[in-house]
């Protein structure tokens, strides 16, 4: 088993299969978020020709949808699964948004929740999208002012409730639509069918993986997880390599490494932020150049499937249909690239996919 090149081939970074961004994200389950720039590359890159404009149009359409979901965090999902997997993500994220806003010493009575949620609903049905500023103007028209981290819990709330969900792709800002005017609407799932599908999404791609990678991405509690798992137990094979219980799907593609192959991956990428341990990828004496102990994610460069450098998009408007001037690396790696061909293509493929 190679645990490296199977993931290279299952999470679409190499050999990709789909042309669609949808497909990628669908294919994927969910994906980080956080870099509202950079998630546009983390989708396109997993494409046969990478697009910005492709990824702008799905988006724009409802295929794919930004939220906070899985661990309380930014992601991307398929507009036909934002549903079911808001369903079985709520009562842990309101749990989370909680101790939040406890600890920050807030508390918002229902009351207080529902007027708020109708200014956010009456100005959206007039606008159609709105930024963060325009709540704010909205609520200000009706006499209502709030500090910054009072609002950005409000639109949380109404993330989890089900109204909020993202609007149009602007180049800088993440704007906000109306979730019954955004998305159609799909049967719901029961919770153990719900559970079932997500395993299935997630070890489909990002197998090799443990059952604490899978309780890591998702933030679900174990019990649940490994029920997940069970319910797709006859789809799933386990290898042990290095101590450790890698679980795959069966019909995962083990064939198409090819040796050189260098990745660009954007900060936040689920290459890496999609386990609970990276050290497959990521040698621990470079974990520093990749991310610091708050969780704060860098871009890093891949040498078949491993950690090797860093590097960033210049520019006013970087990883955006607007273009990109230069592209800095830094290899920390001594003599990882004796040869820059490799590097070169995957830089022209980066800034092809912000001209298209």
């Amino acid at each position: 088993m190679n645990p490296v090149s199977q993931r290279l081939l299952s999470q679409q970074l190499i050999c990709q299969q789909f042309t669609a961004p949808h497909e990628v994200v669908e294919w994927m389950g969910a994906m980080q978020a956080q870099e509202y720039r950079m998630m546009r590359w983390a989708v396109e890159m997993r494409t046969r020709k990478p697009s910005a404009r492709a990824f702008e149009r799905a988006y724009n359409n409802g295929e794919i949808v930004r939220g906070h979901l899985f661990r309380t965090t930014w992601q991307l999902v398929a507009g036909e699964d934002w549903y079911w997997m808001l369903e079985l993500c709520r009562a842990n994220a309101l749990r989370g948004l909680d101790g939040w806003m406890k600890s920050n010493g807030i508390s918002i009575p229902r009351t207080e929740q529902d007027s708020v949620q109708q200014i956010f609903s009456d100005h959206l049905e007039r606008e159609r999208i709105a930024l963060k500023s325009d709540f704010a103007a909205a609520l200000a028209d009706k006499g209502i002012t709030m500090d910054e981290h009072r609002l950005s819990y409000h639109i949380r709330l109404a993330e989890y409730s089900g109204l909020l969900c993202s609007g149009d792709l602007l180049p800088l800002k993440h704007s906000y639509a109306l979730v019954r005017e955004k998305l159609p609407l799909n049967k719901e799932l029961a919770k153990e069918e719900a559970m079932a599908l997500l395993s299935c999404k997630y070890f489909r791609s990002h197998g090799p993986a443990t059952l604490e990678d899978f309780v890591w991405w998702s933030g679900l509690n174990i019990s649940d997880c490994r029920r997940g798992m069970e319910a797709i137990r006859s789809e799933l094979l386990e290898e042990r390599w290095h101590g450790l219980h890698l679980w795959h799907c069966g019909d995962c593609r083990t064939r198409g490494f090819r040796s050189g192959t260098v990745t660009l991956l954007p900060s936040y990428d689920e290459y890496l932020i999609g386990y609970k341990s990276r050290h497959i990828a990521l040698h621990p004496d470079h974990q520093p150049h990749a991310h610091n102990s708050r969780g704060i994610f860098w871009p890093v460069i891949l040498l078949d499937g491993q950690v090797i450098g860093n590097w960033a998009a210049a520019g006013s408007a970087a990883g955006t249909a607007a273009g990109v001037r230069t592209i800095q690396t830094d290899i920390f790696h001594p003599g990882a690239l004796p040869d820059g061909t490799a590097l070169q293509a995957e830089i022209d493929r980066y800034t092809w996919f912000c001209k298209k």
